[in-house]
């Protein structure tokens, strides 16, 4: 975490400096408090008078000392402050942009729930440390050297009690660090549950109430929470012992002060105002340790927040750039080379097996097969969504693997089943295919894929808030937005997984023939359940068991592909089919 903080070295390095300043006033208050008593109140060099003139100006001096204390304890909350606050920005944000880079299966295997927490509250856990670092560990020790050099300045038999205390006040806090200090990682493990079952209940909350599991989501979630909280109240309760511990100590070593004190005043080597002032640094030097423990308990969880950090940081994205110099004149042109892939993670079994097939710039593919034959798993290969198993994937010529991916992905729309939309406006959603383009130009995107009509119908037509996850269209309404976004990207391959899946017959061939007639240069891939929605491509790849069983149009597999009559014979009758 050291590098990110290099940038802020400035800060890093005033803060403490100020910390400086402010303890330093704190040092000198119970010397100046030691003369008001002796000199300004008892008069003891004067014969028992006292010295109303010494008490107001060294009160002043006083009040002074703790204007500037108290605007150097501001300046060092500022710069620490800013330290940490700019140290967790850079942090969070870097966070999130390897998981952004990250392929599937690793953040398949981080889960949702746990990169939540780790860009939100192991961030926050880190940063917290360091504000305390910066500005914590400079307190510390200062009052605690400045406090026992003071004491034994005032008396050496001061310092013997507090070198006897000492050690059983560290035997305490190492103690409890100790029992604490691996309970953190669990704690934040905890923490991912919670976030887990909280984000699957929001995502799913339809499921959740179609099937009125609302009580059983409860119970799971009340199950995650109660694990958290318990572990938790475990950390809080080893540290309610500490504390009394402490407190307890240090009224002990207080009453040893008053006893020996009392003593030393019987025989006249030392004052009533060193006694106090003794006092008050027996207090700020076990302050100063409990406020050790403190930080060292923040230690303990910001390192092992930090540790998770790191996992993320530290990830190695398994798709990764590619450095081929690429011409800027894609044609579209996919080729599947002797193609075979199995999931990263999985149990080895082959998905797609021996895929040779080319698709002309231009062409309309359909792709046709059963549920888990290896559709969407042969087009994710195209954007590197996964790379392949065996085999290559070329995109005009070029091998996918060798593009960068902003590149290869420039090149290619994509609508899917499941239309992801996000809570901005309908026409920002859209705008995601092409970020600086005009709303004229959203509208003729709407317009191809047939959503203008249902988007014209709401309250404030193109800039209608979508709500989180596109929960307030319906599933054919959502699918067209999502179908506008890719249209609108103008890409040279368009892929389409099953993302008419929700329109009727009718409105699906509407748009299929305005695409058509729009994006006629665009390579397009169709993935359907239907051979209504792929009749017409000019080619159709019959899938089956992750091998290609045939390829050809419509009128051909007809009378040579025992699958696709099968498929055929299932869905349409005569006097079925749409007028395309």
């Amino acid at each position: 975490m050291f590098k990110y903080l290099k940038k802020y070295w400035l800060y890093a390095l005033l803060a403490p400096l100020f910390m400086v300043g402010e303890v330093l006033v704190d040092l000198l208050q119970p010397q100046l408090m030691s003369t008001i008593v002796d000199e300004g109140v008892l008069g003891l060099s004067s014969g028992g008078i006292g010295n109303m003139r010494l008490i107001l100006v060294t009160g002043l001096q006083m009040i002074g000392l703790l204007a500037v204390g108290g605007s150097c304890g501001v300046l060092s909350g500022v710069f620490a402050n800013l330290c940490g606050q700019s140290f967790g920005n850079d942090v969070r944000k870097d966070c999130f942009q390897k998981i952004m880079s990250l392929s599937f299966q690793q953040t398949d295997r981080f889960s949702t729930g746990s990169l939540i927490t780790r860009v939100t509250n192991d961030v926050t856990q880190v940063q917290n440390f360091v504000m305390q670092a910066i500005r914590g560990f400079v307190r510390t020790f200062m009052l605690f050297g400045g406090g026992i050099i003071c004491m034994v300045t005032l008396d050496l038999s001061f310092g013997a009690v507090i070198g006897c205390a000492l050690p059983v006040v560290l035997l305490i806090i190492l103690f409890f660090i100790r029992k604490v200090s691996p309970i953190f990682a669990a704690l934040q493990q905890k923490l991912d549950r919670v976030n887990s079952v909280v984000q699957e209940n929001v995502a799913g909350a339809r499921t959740v109430k179609a099937y009125v599991r609302e009580d059983y989501e409860k119970d799971r979630f009340g199950r995650a929470n109660g694990e958290l909280v318990d572990t938790q109240l475990h950390i809080l309760t080893l540290f309610s012992y500490m504390i009394p511990l402490m407190n307890i100590l240090m009224n002990l070593v207080t009453v040893a002060i008053l006893y020996m004190g009392s003593v030393r005043i019987q025989s006249g080597s030392l004052t009533p105002g060193s006694i106090m002032a003794a006092i008050t640094y027996v207090s700020q030097i076990m302050h100063s340790v409990i406020m050790l423990a403190m930080i060292f308990q923040s230690i303990s969880r910001g390192s092992a927040s930090a540790q998770r950090l790191r996992e993320v940081l530290d990830c190695v994205p398994a798709i990764a750039d590619g450095t081929a110099a690429i011409p800027n004149t894609p044609k579209g042109e996919i080729e599947f080379r002797n193609v075979s892939f199995s999931y990263p993670g999985g149990s080895g079994e082959k998905v797609l097996e021996h895929i040779s097939l080319t698709i002309h710039p231009g062409e309309t593919l359909g792709i046709l097969g059963a549920t888990g034959s290896g559709k969407s798993s042969l087009v994710g290969l195209i954007p590197r969504f996964y790379d392949v198993s065996e085999g290559a994937v070329l995109l005009d010529g070029v091998d996918v693997r060798e593009y960068p991916l902003q590149q290869l992905r420039s090149r290619i729309a994509i609508a899917l089943q499941k239309s992801e939309l996000f809570n901005m406006s309908i026409a920002d959603n859209i705008r995601w295919g092409r970020e600086q383009a005009g709303q004229a130009e959203i509208e003729a995107a709407a317009e191809t894929a047939q959503a203008a009509s249902f988007i014209a119908h709401q309250p404030e037509g193109y800039e209608t808030a979508v709500s989180e996850m596109g929960a307030s269209l319906s599933g054919g309404q959502k699918q067209r937005v999502a179908i506008s976004r890719a249209v609108l990207k103008e890409a040279p391959v368009m892929i389409f997984d099953d993302a008419t899946s929700a329109l009727d017959l009718k409105t699906e061939a509407q748009l299929y023939a305005a695409l058509g007639k729009r994006s006629s240069r665009a390579t397009k891939i169709i993935i359907a359940q239907r051979i209504a929605s792929v009749k017409s491509a000019d080619r159709i790849a019959v899938i089956d068991n992750g091998r290609i069983a045939a390829c050809a149009n419509h009128e051909e597999l007809m009378k040579s592909c025992a699958i696709y009559q099968d498929i055929y014979n299932s869905q349409l009758k005569k006097g079925d089919e749409p007028n395309a």
